[in-house]
This record gives structure tokens, sequence and C-alpha cells, in this order.
């Protein structure tokens, strides 16, 4: 079994719809281990309902937050503290994909950030990419903070439009592997999700 941890520059960046197309493209099992809020329609709900092959499992999150915070106010406002040692790797056979909340550096107790997590699980990176000002910045910020802990960054997934100059500047400093683009779908539906494999490469 093979693990690969998705995660982003920042919030609203479309993790959610990309672990969509990976998962029905490649038909790799689902897990996000922390969910912070929205609980009747979560993330693995959403990604439930837009992937359409019969191998793909969805497994059960290790933390269910009442909340739509950062990970460390939902908890404490649940009146928990979120412990690395209880999120585990899911058992199977087959190839998995974990998504995770917002970027790098979201906490999730007063010690520990999303890197922390992505470190003990021990899987390489996917970083989802959305054009905006300061996408560069954040870009960028987000590979030296995996650089300077040794996690390997498998690759990047542009989501959304194009940006020729954003996209220059991140590979030129980066040298980052591309592995595909997600183009903008005005609706989600396993159809789309399903043609927008067609501009994703191989992630393992």
């Amino acid at each position: 079994m093979k693990a690969v941890f998705i995660t982003g520059i920042g919030t609203e960046v479309g993790k959610t719809v990309t672990s969509a197309v990976l998962v029905e493209k490649f038909k790799i099992d689902y897990w996000k281990p922390i969910q912070s809020g929205d609980l009747d329609n979560s993330d693995t709900d959403k990604v439930k309902r837009l992937v359409s092959n019969n191998e793909s499992k969805f497994h059960s999150e290790a933390y269910r937050l009442s909340q739509p915070f950062s990970p460390h106010k939902s908890a404490a406002l649940d009146g928990i503290e979120i412990s690395l040692s209880q999120i585990t790797i899911p058992p199977t056979k087959n190839d998995l994909l974990i998504e995770g909340a917002g970027g790098l550096m979201v906490p999730l107790n007063d010690q520990h950030y999303i890197i922390d997590l992505i470190q003990r699980l021990e899987t390489e990176v996917i970083l989802v990419i959305r054009h905006y000002l300061g996408s560069i910045n954040h870009t960028l910020l987000s590979i030296d903070a995996l650089k300077s802990r040794d996690i390997s960054l498998r690759g990047i997934i542009f989501n959304g439009a194009s940006d020729e100059y954003s996209e220059k500047a991140i590979l030129n400093y980066s040298g980052a592997r591309v592995l595909g683009r997600i183009p903008d779908m005005e609706v989600l539906t396993p159809e789309t999700i399903t043609a927008a494999g067609r501009g994703i490469s191989a992630i393992f």
C-alpha cells in the first residue's frame, strides 16, 4: 500500500475537488483524518458523491469536530485535544489518498501542525495550488517548509485558471514536478470529475 498526503497552499484552493479527481482516476481509497465542522456534509461525503468507481473505500475520520474553525480551536470548543498518536493510517490493501485541513501550518493543538502529522504518517505530499495575489509566496513558503522537514514533495497540481507568470516563478524556484492541471468546473458531477482526471499524470 502506498499513501500520499494532499495539502494546499491555503484554504479554498481545491483540495477536496482535487482529491475526488485523483480518487476516481486511480481508484484509490480516501481518508480525511480531521473534519472541522460541516459534519452533515463532510469532505468525505463530498468526495464519495463525486466518485463513481466501485473500488475506492472511504475511511472514517479520526476526529469529527463540530465547529468550522481551525482544528485546534474546534477541538478546544468541543472540549478535547487532538493527539497525533490517535491518528493512524487505516488498514487497506489499496493505495490511499489522505486529505489534510487547510495548509501545512494549520495548528492541531498547542504543539503540532498539519506538517507534523504528515511527518508522523511518513507520506509524500502533493501540493494543490490555485492562483491568486500572494499565491507565489504561499507556494514557495510551503515548499520550503516541506524541505526543512525532509518531507518528499511528490509534485504539484494547479487547480483553476492558469497563470504563466506565476507558474514560471514557482517552477524556476522550486524545480517541482507538475503532476497535472484541473480546470475550473461550473458543475461538479461524477462525469466532470472523471473528465478532469484526464489532465493528471501518475501520482505514485
